[in-house]
């Protein structure tokens, strides 16, 4: 491949050209099999079992490391929590849900400005009432 194609393709010719061009060279084997440098893999951050996303962009292969959540990692709830507090939890949340079922919500607030007059509103009520209690 002449110098020409390589420029029209948009290869880097040298590493001063492009920092991340590494001079390596890769066979491709059976069933399109590639290995891929260490020094590529450590620089992507790739290790056995990854998965990478493969594209086909202006002549140029392009893989991509596809990032996924590995949930087996991450703590669940039942393993946070005793059954007994479990048991409390899961009434609450159901409690919780009833309450919505039944329309038994706060209205909706266009703005952070409705919401704090609402709970002022809310806080006289409960001052107002404790203080017309009858005398014992």
């Amino acid at each position: 491949m002449c110098y020409a194609t390589v420029r029209k393709l948009g290869f880097p010719t040298s590493m001063n050209e492009n920092h991340r061009f590494m001079n390596t060279t890769g066979k491709i084997q059976n069933k399109g099999q590639v290995t891929i440098p260490t020094a590529v893999r450590r620089q992507a951050g790739l290790s056995k079992g990854d998965l990478v996303n493969f594209e086909f962009q202006r002549g140029k292969i392009v893989m991509t490391p596809k990032l996924l959540i590995d949930r087996s990692r991450f703590p669940t709830a039942d393993d946070e929590y005793t059954p007994a507090q479990r048991r409390i939890i899961d009434a609450r949340l159901a409690k919780a849900d009833a309450d919505i079922r039944a329309g038994r919500v706060s209205k909706a607030f266009s703005d952070h400005g409705e919401f704090i007059a609402a709970l002022h509103n809310e806080a006289a009520k409960l001052v107002a009432r404790k203080t017309k209690r009858p005398a014992k």
